[in-house]
């Protein structure tokens, strides 16, 4: 049989490689200045758009989305055309991929600076930009199954297997996650509240590392790591296994975020259960990529492209042992809310996804621009600066999260609090921070000999746009092979039913933990004494959302002696019924704020108090790391939001009366009054449309429905 003669599309890899080394230095530069905002406030820099609150998004997402995402699309186009034998399908989708992708990340930046936010990690973008990233993914999976159609080879390589499941699971996690009703075009609220919001969000969380930072770059090192060792994959067997075990467990396991807090506790066992059994599919794709390189070791002490590689297996097998232990309650208790989690999650990044991208890249660049790498010698001079800076970024951290673990549950001889105040604890940290800030300049500055070895090993090449290729058409036969084809080499030939097959593994887990969640009554008992926010504290919660203030303080107490002392009693999956998004937190920089409007207790503070803390933190505390937040005082609330506002909260079921929204300024207006002249006492006159009057009255309803105060009649 004649060979076929066809073209593989270059420009594409290119491109996604142009948008990785610009997208990760403005990532990283962001990173290292939120690090600084951590340690020193003057960083914030005094801005509304370069607060804390509003940057440690955007560099979130600009890590996950702009530097890693857009090196996933380079790897997968290289690699899917070659072991396909295929140009991608149709040229206009890859182009549409590539500028719609460049589009959604400028977009994503500029409404996060503005404040422009769900309140959801990692899917804190807005509808409108929701809407582009599906259409988008669509184009881009489009393109994908297209290229699998059109391949002139039999089977589907192991990365093309890793590929698809990336796209099915990053579709389906997106879309289930981000139903919400519009209130505007630059705000919405999803559809479910407190707990179910909860179960969702972290089950989309969990495995959005799991489908975006994990199976599409196991899928790259299966083809990165045999093409730069020159040596096959170790076990064919052991892939598969990987693959199966892993798509289908991943999904189980996003409850683990959520232990100790207001859960059924059948849904947090469920986490746990499954996030320990995530430790063998792991281990077994590190083990597989590491045994790949027997024989081939002296290639790893000269190639910093391999070193890499080593090291991001290397992170990849300490994330996937760390993850499942700290999925551990009695782990948990220690890790959750403090800094261990953001050591994991940057062993991970910075290690694994990095690692790999870094590896990738010193191998495909000069292959792709038909030249040799600029500096072998520069590549390991980055390799040994980035493995110091992940070091001195991870290690204080780790330190830092049992430090403050150890103070926050401290008692005096009498039984009470060594440290009751949640500050004497965060402070107690600044010297580690300070030393993670050096790591971080260290992680910098290997990117920018990386980011300039890129640029001149790029200048001394020269691209083939349409690489010319040839193979033999492709024969498909429709039944197993007499020559005794195995079941799966043979669901490797059947694309279509191989991708239903991914489906059915990935959608289990999210239907079992959440549909259960969907009915109200049977799993989330109500509390007869909560009820829904006032037109004036849903305006101060969506002033609290909007100013990213959930990125430091939590409002979720644990039934944890220590956490019940310090701020009062545990919270219930009945205080948040009408919570949309919920607000329970992931770390804790600040306090708990959930029984911040707890009246008499030691969590609750005066009007006055509150609006000097967000004039000046330093006043109130001089230890406080907090930024202020002089624009509350100046900005005014939308008044002609509220009733929209009312009306989609009634569409999401909150109870209130018929007929409200027409009514809701007045209100509004009349709290505010309360507020304005309890501030006007203390000698502050401020308007009561000031956002500072509705962040003011959205702390005091934290907590105050169930305080000792009310009468807590449930259902």
């Amino acid at each position: 049989m004649e060979n076929q003669q066809f073209n593989y599309d270059n420009a594409i890899v290119r491109n996604f490689i142009w948008a990785t080394l610009i997208w990760g230095a403005v990532a990283l530069v962001v990173g290292l200045l939120i690090a600084l905002q951590m340690s020193i406030p003057f960083f914030n820099l005094g801005l509304e758009f370069t607060a804390f609150g509003r940057v440690r998004p955007i560099h979130t997402n600009a890590i996950i989305f702009a530097f890693i995402g857009n090196a996933m699309f380079a790897g997968v186009y290289y690699s899917m055309q070659r072991v396909l034998k295929a140009r991608m399908f149709n040229d206009i989708l890859s182009r549409v991929n590539f500028w719609g992708w460049q589009f959604i990340i400028l977009c994503a930046a500029l409404s996060l600076f503005c404040g422009i936010t769900t309140g959801k990690e990692y899917a804190e973008l807005e509808w409108p930009i929701d809407i582009m990233i599906a259409l988008i993914w669509v184009t881009f999976g489009w393109n994908m199954i297209g290229t699998i159609l059109k391949r002139r080879v039999k089977h589907i390589y192991v990365s093309v297997w890793w590929y698809l499941a990336t796209f099915i699971g990053v579709a389906v996690l997106h879309i289930v996650n981000s139903i919400e009703i519009p209130v505007s075009f630059i705000q919405s609220y999803p559809i479910y509240a407190g707990a179910q919001d909860a179960v969702v969000q972290w089950w989309y969380g969990h495995n959005a590392v799991a489908f975006f930072l994990t199976t599409p770059w196991l899928g790259i090192m299966y083809y990165f790591l045999p093409k730069a060792s020159e040596r096959p994959v170790y076990s064919y067997q052991l892939s598969i296994v990987h693959f199966w075990a892993l798509i289908f467990i991943y999904m189980w396991s996003g409850p683990h975020h959520l232990l100790f807090q207001a859960l059924p506790d059948w849904v947090q066992a469920l986490g746990v259960t499954f996030s320990i059994m995530l430790i063998a599919p792991s281990w077994g794709g590190m083990v597989n990529g590491l045994l790949t390189l027997r024989g081939a070791w002296d290639k790893v002490r000269d190639s910093a492209s391999l070193k890499f590689m080593v090291v991001a297996l290397t992170a990849y097998g300490m994330a996937t042992f760390e993850g499942p232990i700290m999925s551990l309650k009695s782990v948990n208790a220690i890790s959750h809310f403090t800094d261990w989690t953001i050591a994991h999650t940057h062993i991970a990044g910075m290690g694994w996804n990095a690692g790999l991208i870094f590896g990738m890249l010193y191998w495909l660049v000069p292959k792709l621009f038909r030249t040799k790498l600029y500096s072998e010698k520069l590549a390991n001079t980055h390799f040994w600066i980035a493995t110091l800076g992940i070091l001195m970024f991870a290690i204080p951290l780790y330190w830092a999260g049992i430090t403050q673990w150890l103070m926050l549950r401290e008692y005096t001889a009498d039984g009470l609090l060594t440290y009751p105040n949640f500050i004497e604890t965060a402070a107690r940290l600044l010297p580690m921070y300070h030393i993670r800030i050096l790591g971080g300049a260290l992680f910098l500055t290997g990117f920018l000999l990386f980011l300039y070895n890129m640029i001149k090993t790029i200048k001394m090449g020269s691209l083939v746009r349409s690489e010319a290729a040839e193979a033999p058409a492709l024969v498909n036969t429709q039944k197993r092979s007499a020559a005794g084809e195995t079941i799966h080499r043979w669901m490797e030939r059947k694309a279509v039913r191989f991708s239903l097959l991914v489906f059915v593994a990935l959608i289990v887990g999210g239907i079992v933990e959440i549909i259960p969640m969907l009915k109200v009554e049977s799993n989330i008992p109500k509390i007869a004494t909560v009820t829904p926010y006032s037109p004036l504290e849903l305006a101060g919660r969506d002033v609290y959302i909007s100013n990213g203030c959930y990125n430091c303080h939590s409002q979720q107490v644990r039934p944890l002696r220590y956490e019940t002392d310090r701020y009062g009693e545990y919270s219930k999956v009945g205080e948040f019924v009408y919570d949309h998004p919920f607000q329970w937190g992931s770390r804790r920089s600040g306090p708990d704020l959930a029984r911040a409007g707890y009246i008499g207790s030691s969590t609750y503070k005066t009007a006055i108090w509150e609006y000097n803390h967000f004039l000046n933190p330093q006043t109130m505390n001089p230890k406080s790391i907090m930024p202020p937040y002089p624009w509350l005082i100046s900005k005014d609330v939308d008044l002609t939001e509220i009733p929209k506002k009312i009306r989609v909260m009634q569409m999401l079921g909150v109870p209130y009366p018929t007929g409200y929204d027409t009514k809701s300024v007045a209100d509004y207006t009349l709290q505010a009054d309360k507020i304005v002249a309890e501030l006007k006492l203390a000698g502050v006159d401020v308007k009561p449309t000031s956002q500072v009057i509705a962040m003011i009255a959205y702390l005091h309803k934290l907590g105050r429905d169930i305080s000792p105060a009310a009468t807590k009649t449930v259902k």
